[in-house]
């Protein structure tokens, strides 16, 4: 029952058939359309990248644009009520909880309002997803493959013995589409030969660099003999942090080869004098979770097209060679 209600008022979204509590004014031109584009973590570079990106849609299609940050469900039902109050017809969003998605649903139902979410798919009160909003994500398992299959061509390169080499993988596996990634490497690696039994996990309480250390240091003492490491994780920030808490403990950047996910943060890595441990990343792409989310949107609320219920983004392989010309194909000069 409570799944058919989510779908009914995500349906009531499409149809535009509840009457907002006040007057919407009639759309006649692009200058007319204002939506929103609400992020769980405003300060991370990921976030800022999807909202430049979504800045240069509204200056090129000429709407207006909210940028809000929602940390936490209070703040993004009140921001919801304020892009309402402002005269908002739509929104895209990341929300800081996956199960706040039936209470956005029904709140923007209750105006009229339309909704894209980004990054982070909505959970029904079932547990589902929410496959009936329109959602751009990372194609986040294939994007773990990639992973697994880099780090297990460069150990073959550097002429490790896979029986000889540990992975430390700090995990987060609350979120689903990060969960996926972590997978997608650990599927990959074994089905190349590399041995489970020395895949060791540790869950981090947040996605950055201080808990990924944290996760990383647990793993490092209980298996204090290895000597050579791979380490993935769901971000950037999660694998630097372990590749921290491994050179506090001596490790020297040719026994450790960590590849990352993420818009740039380990590009920090890449611009040192002297390499680390930090191999490579998988690049996503901000600029179609930010510009193109946009721009359905804004299509969406000006002339009825309803944007894709379903679209998954790829990543490309940066490293200390190549990481600059792949910033500029992805259009990321702001970060070299």
């Amino acid at each position: 029952m409570k799944a058919v209600l989510s779908s009914a008022l995500a349906a009531a979204i499409f149809a535009g058939s509840m009457t907002s509590c006040t007057q919407v004014k009639k759309i006649t031109s692009p200058a007319d359309v204002k939506i929103g584009f609400l992020v769980k973590q405003p300060e991370e570079q990921w976030f800022q990248n999807e909202w430049t990106f979504a800045q240069q849609c509204a200056d090129k299609y000429g709407f207006k644009l909210q940028k809000i940050g929602v940390p936490d469900g209070e703040k993004l039902l009140s921001a919801i009520d304020n892009l309402h109050a402002q005269g908002a017809q739509g929104f895209v969003v990341c929300v800081p909880d996956v199960k706040l998605g039936p209470a956005v649903v029904k709140k923007a139902a209750e105006y009229s309002m339309k909704v894209f979410t980004v990054d982070d798919q909505f959970v029904g009160p079932d547990g589902s997803l929410m496959t009936d909003v329109p959602y751009m994500g990372l194609s986040a398992r294939n994007i773990g493959k990639q992973v697994g299959g880099e780090l297990w061509a460069e150990m073959l390169k550097r002429g490790w013995k896979p029986e000889e080499v540990a992975a430390c993988v700090p995990t987060y596996d609350v979120l689903n589409t990060v969960k996926q990634r972590t997978d997608g490497a650990t599927d990959t690696l074994t089905a190349l030969g590399f041995k489970k039994e020395n895949i060791f996990t540790s869950a981090e309480k947040a996605l950055d660099v201080p808990s990924g250390m944290d996760a990383a240091n647990v793993i490092l003492t209980q298996h204090a003999k290895i000597e050579k490491w791979i380490v993935y994780s769901v971000n950037d920030e999660s694998v630097i942090g372990a590749i921290r808490a491994m050179e506090g403990r001596g490790f020297a950047a040719e026994n450790v080869i960590g590849i990352g996910i993420g818009a740039g943060q380990g590009f920090n890595e890449f611009k040192k004098d002297k390499p680390t441990g930090y191999f490579a990343c998988c690049m996503i792409s901000p600029k179609r979770h930010g510009f193109e989310t946009a721009e359905l949107t804004f299509k969406w609320v000006l002339n009825g097209a309803m944007p894709p219920l379903d679209t998954r983004t790829a990543g490309v392989m940066a490293n200390r060679e190549n990481f600059k010309q792949v910033a500029k194909d992805l259009g990321l000069e702001s970060l070299l």
